[in-house]
């Protein structure tokens, strides 16, 4: 019988080991592509959200074409087009498309946007002449330039334009320095005024009044002469403002409505459609540089957030600051120095039970306890002449920064724990045989060697804490703080005063705002602004992390 050649088919690779499926298997390929596939996903996820963010928040400071539309009714609007979309069905006469217009004139038409069908659009153009002039109160205003009203009479004609915004740097200088006599000149006398006051008080309270009257008659002395240098310097404002009111510019709608204010009221002003690229590139920084360096205005929903972002990083640091030694040192005690036993395993799952708890948990102790019982003492000790008015009593910077200490602590203490434990033990053993104490090997051995792994904790503790928006609402955050905390009065740093925060910042502006399509582009814009925040902060504690890694190779790695 002839023999058959061996066919190698599928049952021979069953018989040398299995179909290849089989095999992919045993050596994990699906895994991997499944891991993979998932860290793909993630990555997507991530970088589709930053792009949402980036592009509603970037986006919507480049400067927009005005265009002009004429409706079937004859009524005239100048806006730009801010998005598009298919007549709803629930609308009456459904079909077609739809536009949103920023019609803004706030002041004339009481809404800042509008949606206009397609379909009742009678006309539509771009006039050259078209200006859009950033107000400091009631929106931008779109329409064209009429006349300039100056001292030395009125101008128009063909070199109106150019003359409007030498103009609007002048008025802005104006206004600049009327603002540094406020802040600094009428802000001083203010607080000598006050300081005064409490200190004749605080006399009053302490019972020594016969003692200290010609103290209290030299205070008293102080505070008619600071009045009176505050009565020249309000005649001086008045004049000043008197002055800067009569540079005026006058306006005209697409509906032919004029209206005339003063040019320190414009913030900036330019015509879109005649601009070309360099040009809106100019009005695009100059924009995001007044987003991260000017103070906000009309409710937040314009201008700038400085002191948002001056508030979210100091919080950061001085939440950093003590919560870092509080979590290594009780990390330090529970590896390092306790009896390992039913306590110390009590404490481990209470600090890690502690991670679960609710943040607005954490804000409602702070203001119990930071607040109400330690300010409280802190004021009747140190501040009582300024009862009832709460000094450290009430919410402050040094207390939701504390109660951000507590809330992040237990990230803290398990990150330097397992740090701690990665130090092998023959470094130890090796350090106290050539005469080191205990503690001299936990400071200069164990210590170092965990450092990467502290830094770790600390990291996650920042991007925990910098985040956080519920426990600060009760602990000292506000809608607007006219002052930093850190200013040039001693003691500069005033941990007491109330602050903005980035992350409330975005809840104010996106839930509480009356004007809520312009509100939008600041919230996609502020938060932008907060991730790449906490993007820095931790990229900095990595560097430092990684150097640390670097010097101690023999040591633990976080």
């Amino acid at each position: 019988m002839a023999t058959q050649p061996r066919a190698y088919g599928a049952g021979s690779r069953t018989r040398r080991g299995g179909t290849v499926w089989t095999q992919l298997v045993r050596r994990g390929d699906p895994f991997v592509w499944l891991t993979g596939g998932a860290l793909a996903a993630a990555m997507l996820m991530i970088s589709g959200i930053l792009v949402l963010i980036a592009v509603n928040g970037l986006g919507s400071m480049w400067p927009k074409p005005l265009v002009r539309i004429v409706t079937a009714d004859g009524t005239a609007f100048l806006g730009s087009i801010e998005g598009r979309e298919a007549i709803p069905e629930h609308v009456e006469e459904s079909g077609g498309e739809r536009f949103l217009m920023r019609i803004a004139n706030r002041d004339l038409y009481g809404i800042d946007f509008r949606w206009f069908d397609e379909s009742d659009v009678v006309s539509s153009d771009r006039p050259e002449e078209a200006l859009l002039a950033e107000r400091r109160e009631w929106g931008p205003f779109h329409g064209f330039l009429v006349e300039l009203h100056l001292p030395e009479g009125s101008i128009s004609g063909d070199r109106l334009w150019e003359r409007f915004r030498e103009e609007i740097d002048r008025a802005g200088a104006r206004r600049g320095r009327i603002e540094k006599i406020e802040r600094t000149h009428v802000g001083r006398i203010n607080k000598e005024i006050e300081s005064a006051r409490l200190r004749i008080r605080r006399i009053e309270i302490e019972g020594g009044v016969r003692e200290t009257s010609r103290e209290i008659a030299e205070l008293e002395s102080g505070i008619e002469r600071w009045t009176e240098e505050y009565e020249r310097l309000r005649e001086r404002l008045t004049e000043m403002r008197q002055a800067d009111g009569r540079h005026r510019v006058v306006l005209r709608s697409a509906r032919d409505e004029v209206r005339e204010f003063p040019i320190s009221h414009i913030v900036r002003a330019y015509r879109p459609n005649e601009m070309g690229l360099s040009g809106k590139v100019g009005v695009y920084l100059s924009r995001i540089w007044d987003f991260v360096s000017k103070e906000p205005r009309e409710s937040n929903t314009e201008g700038g957030i400085f002191p948002a972002i001056f508030g979210t990083v100091l919080m950061t640091l001085i939440m950093t600051v003590a919560v870092v030694p509080l979590g290594v040192l009780a990390a330090l005690y529970l590896r390092e120095y306790a009896t390992q036993g039913p306590i110390v395993t009590a404490v481990r799952i209470a600090v890690n039970n502690l991670a679960g708890v609710p943040s607005i948990v954490f804000g409602l102790f702070g203001l119990g306890f930071f607040a109400y019982l330690v300010g409280g003492a802190i004021d009747s000790a140190f501040f009582p002449e300024r009862l009832p008015a709460p000094t450290f009593g009430g919410g402050g910077l040094l207390w939701a920064s504390l109660t951000l200490a507590l809330l992040t602590v237990p990230v803290v203490i398990v990150a330097t724990e397992e740090a701690l434990a990665a130090v092998p033990t023959g470094i130890r053993e090796g350090s106290i045989a050539c005469g080191a104490s205990k503690f001299q090997t936990v400071i200069r051995i164990v210590l170092p060697s965990a450092a990467p792994g502290i830094m770790t904790g600390a990291i996650l503790a920042m991007a925990r804490g910098a985040g956080e928006v519920a426990p600060l609402m009760i602990t000292g955050v506000v809608k607007l703080a006219p002052e930093l905390p850190l200013d040039g009065t001693f003691p500069y740093l005033h941990l007491e005063r109330k602050f903005m925060h980035l992350g409330f910042h975005i809840y104010d502006v996106g839930f509480q705002s009356p004007n809520v399509e312009a509100a939008k582009p600041m919230v996609y814009a502020t938060t932008l602004l907060l991730i790449l925040i906490v993007v820095l902060l931790n990229l900095t504690a990595i560097i430092v992390r990684n150097k640390l890694r670097d010097k101690y190779k023999t040591g633990a790695f976080g």
